[in-house]
């Protein structure tokens, strides 16, 4: 059995240092209550046993599937009238990802030394962000923590949902063309040049398009390739650390939703994620001011940040959210209308959810032309090009009994 070393307050409060063996880190805090100790920190004892721990340590980072579950069950248990703190003991005990583990495990502590939910959850940024922590504010405000718990999980599942097929699509293409460039490169460095030494014998005149191949396989292990590989890397490394800047990343995220095609894609992906967030926020009674803090920190896309932050500025001065989104230009003519008719009859979270089924649906709808479309280029993309280097290669044979 693993030891881990701990850090824990007695009853006296003074702080009391050791070490335990429990079956995981995630235990320790249980065992520690055996002896009427709470636990502040805890970590690995090193040597053989923290190695030990190490090793048999299963599952990984926190994913969207596992606070998925665990909103669906706890709003579950909420309904049924079981206490919050009874309800995160059999979440914590039941989970199988032994990071969310630990995580519930800390958050259930908190509650039973009397802190809030929502502010249990917000000391575990990286897990329950901005919008989540938000909501159960709210809920608890409310006294409707299974509703909104129910509402996250149901919105996790259509942020995700809508976030995987945007990724699939992009990817499809992306991948198929750097196989595409593999097999490229393999054949004019190993294949070509094999062919090469054999024309080289005969030597006749080569057809042009065999001598083009033949040039570009010398370029390509040649010391100019090497240098342009050099110029491509500090080039993409150059490119990366202005993405890092803040011009650079608000500048990389207006061009990714300016791209033809792809960037229609990602505008509606990302007017759905802003309805979806938007909607669900003011259903579940957060103030329209928090709300839109939340979304714009929430947005992904710092295009979409900057309308949403100015939106909120325009509110906080009593004017409307319809006009600022409607400058920026980056929501369709028909989003701000719909937002405009939902200000002024009272039903703003209504209209979003209905703007993001539409955009959803339409993100649906684009994945699947954008496949069809795609896939049959791209066959006949590499049809041509390793026809034609397949052809280049044996047209001087056709050649070979006039040149001996």
């Amino acid at each position: 059995m693993p030891s881990f070393k701990y850090k824990a307050r007695n009853n006296l409060g003074k702080i009391v240092e050791g070490t335990i063996e429990v079956e995981s880190e995630a235990a320790v805090a249980g065992a520690l209550r055996q002896k009427r100790l709470e636990l502040v920190s805890s970590s690995s004892a090193g040597g053989l046993a923290g190695l030990w721990s190490v090793l048999n340590k299963k599952g990984g980072k926190v994913t969207t599937k596992d606070i998925v579950v665990f909103s669906r069950q706890f709003s579950t248990m909420v309904n049924a009238g079981l206490p919050i703190l009874q309800g995160l003991t059999i979440v914590a005990e039941q989970a199988e990802n032994p990071d969310f583990r630990k995580v519930m495990t800390k958050v259930r502590d908190d509650i039973s030394n009397g802190v809030p939910l929502s502010e249990a959850m917000a000391k575990f940024p990286k897990v329950f962000n901005t919008l989540y922590v938000n909501m159960v504010k709210a809920g608890e405000q409310g006294g409707i923590l299974d509703v909104i718990f129910e509402r996250l999980s149901e919105y996790m599942e259509k942020a995700e949902g809508v976030s995987r097929k945007v990724k699939s699509a992009m990817m499809y293409p992306v991948v198929v063309m750097s196989v595409a460039v593999l097999v490229v490169i393999f054949l004019m460095a190993k294949v070509v040049p094999t062919f090469r030494d054999v024309f080289a014998s005969f030597g006749a005149k080569l057809p042009a398009p065999t001598q083009f191949l033949i040039d570009v396989s010398q370029f390509m292990s040649s010391k100019k390739a090497v240098l342009l590989v050099v110029f491509g890397v500090a080039f993409w490394i150059a490119l990366t650390m202005y993405r890092k800047t803040k011009a650079g990343a608000f500048n990389w995220d207006k061009m990714i939703l300016n791209i033809p095609v792809f960037g229609v894609l990602a505008r509606k992906a990302s007017v759905a994620k802003f309805a979806r967030t938007l909607g669900t926020l003011i259903k579940s009674g957060v103030p329209i001011m928090d709300a839109l803090e939340t979304v714009a920190k929430t947005s992904g896309n710092l295009v979409i940040e900057k309308a949403v932050f100015n939106a909120r500025d325009s509110v906080r001065e009593g004017k409307t959210l319809t006009q600022p989104l409607k400058e920026s230009k980056v929501f369709p003519p028909m989003v701000t209308q719909m937002i405009n008719v939902g200000e002024e009859t009272g039903a703003l979270d209504t209209m979003l959810n209905k703007i993001a089924d539409f955009y959803e649906d339409e993100v649906d709808a684009a994945v699947e032309g954008l496949t069809s479309i795609i896939e049959p280029i791209l066959i006949v993309f590499l049809g041509v090009t390793i026809g034609f280097i397949v052809v280049a290669m044996f047209m001087p044979m056709f050649e070979i009994g006039n040149v001996v």
